[in-house]
């Protein structure tokens, strides 16, 4: 009799990472190209430079021209190694701590964006390993064939700069607020709205509501949590002078990039990224929730 609680808590678990994985791959594999473009605008500094983009549609065909169609596919492997693991966390600690503070007195609204909250934070730190050789890779010019293995760059930072926060490391402030601001927003949005619109009976237009709502989600928490995204691309990214570092910590570096560029340049990329992380922010959510139900059913 004792085992099945554990039983139940075992398999309720692994229904979860099963499904916050499934949801990360599908979203990671339809998204990337966005992912590049948004991190090529972000590393940019002047705008009068020659290689500097002009527009969205204009990054596109440069990419294209001078790199190839796998010029968008840059960096995928470390989020594709990542992806499921850090969705599995994603959604896996926002049930867990959904949970646990159910025995604190929070209303509802509050309970969704704590434990949005410390799901980022912790997914945060799963990642951003992975985050600064994808941004490394993103960062890279040269033709997909031309550009280093993700291993063999990874290697290559390790050698160069070691495990810690100059190295495999850097930028993880940036991360943990990127990520827990992302998923504070994105959870307690998401959910709450979720309770508030009455749910339709017919599965198309159903479906279309949790669509809706999870595109607004993560379109606002992207608005929200942009500044972070900017400052970690800047940390983890090739610095302006080589062998200097000129971008270290998450705060400063917004501090320097509005003293020299203005707030506009803490905003860079945001359209690719919205773009990605609206209908993507839907997709995983989605992709979550049927996941989850078909595997509790089956």
């Amino acid at each position: 009799m004792s085992a099945k609680p554990e039983v139940r808590l075992v398999r309720e678990a692994s229904q979860q990472i099963v499904a916050g994985g499934s949801a990360g791959l599908v979203e990671i594999c339809l998204m990337h190209p966005l992912d590049v473009v948004k991190t090529r605008f972000q590393i940019q500094r002047c705008a009068t430079d020659a290689n500097s983009y002009k527009s969205l549609v204009d990054s596109f065909q440069m990419i294209f021209q001078m790199e190839g169609l796998f010029g968008f596919y840059k960096g995928i492997l470390p989020p594709i190694l990542a992806e499921t693991p850090k969705r599995a966390v994603k959604f896996f600690t926002f049930e867990q701590y959904k949970k646990l503070l159910g025995y604190v007195s929070l209303s509802p609204a509050l309970t969704f964006a704590i434990a949005g909250l410390g799901s980022g934070l912790t997914e945060a730190i799963v990642v951003n390993p992975f985050e600064v050789v994808k941004v490394g890779l993103q960062a890279n010019r040269n033709t997909f064939a031309e550009q280093p293995s993700t291993m063999g760059y990874a290697r290559q930072i390790i050698k160069k700069e070691g495990w810690g926060l100059q190295g495999l490391n850097k930028g993880l402030t940036a991360t943990l607020g990127r990520h827990g601001v992302f998923n504070m927003v994105y959870f307690g949005f998401y959910y709450n709205v979720k309770n508030i619109i009455p749910v339709n009976k017919d599965p198309t237009l159903e479906f279309l509501r949790k669509f809706g709502i999870g595109l607004l989600s993560g379109t606002i928490a992207s608005v929200i949590n942009i500044p972070f995204d900017v400052a970690k691309s800047r940390i983890q990214g090739p610095q302006p002078v080589p062998g200097e570092i000129k971008y270290r910590t998450c705060f400063k570096t917004m501090a320097t990039v509005y003293q020299e560029e203005g707030i506009l340049a803490l905003y860079k990329g945001l359209l690719p990224k919205i773009m990605r992380l609206g209908p993507g922010g839907a997709v995983m959510l989605l992709v979550y929730e049927y996941t989850y139900s078909w595997l509790q059913e089956n």
